[in-house]
């Protein structure tokens, strides 16, 4: 099943005698529903599975957060996600999580503390803490990373694709 908002944009007439009994104006509101989804789960190429990619920025290693879009959480980790961890996030919590980084594909490393979640940032964006991982796997500026969720495992997976210059 997809997520995706519900806007409720029309009052109903109970909500509108509110509003006007109370002198303020109805406020649109949304919701996360599921929805049957008309086009199939993306692929995911088991020799490819980086679905969201990025070369590192300076801010990115500074704050320990890389800013994933909406389109980018919806369609590839809140897509696997229960719609109960989804609202967890939406609602303003940050989720917890393990991040694998698998750039040593012979000695991957787990990170799994208070720096490693994901939470929601201004204007449909989203925040991927990755402060440990940022300073312990010495990412540097321009190098591009790749990251996945993977549901078998319920974690991220992350890797350093090409190093920077």
């Amino acid at each position: 099943m997809k997520k995706t908002f519900y806007y409720k944009f029309i009052p109903t007439k109970a909500e509108e005698e509110i509003a006007r009994s109370s002198n303020t104006p109805f406020q649109v509101t949304r919701e996360l529903v599921e929805i049957r989804d008309l086009h199939a789960a993306p692929v995911i190429d088991p020799m490819n599975p980086w679905q969201i990619k990025r070369v590192v920025t300076n801010a990115d290693i500074i704050t320990g957060k890389i800013v994933l879009s909406h389109h980018e959480v919806f369609e590839y980790i809140f897509r696997y996600w229960t719609l109960e961890m989804c609202n967890h996030v939406l609602s303003g919590n940050k989720f917890y999580a393990v991040i694998w980084d698998i750039s040593d594909e012979k000695s991957p490393v787990r990170y799994h503390n208070k720096n490693i979640y994901l939470e929601q940032g201004p204007q449909d964006t989203y925040a991927l803490g990755w402060m440990d991982v940022a300073r312990k796997a010495s990412i540097n500026p321009n190098d591009e990373v790749g990251i996945f969720w993977q549901s078998r495992t319920e974690t991220f997976q992350f890797k350093v694709l090409r190093n920077g210059i």
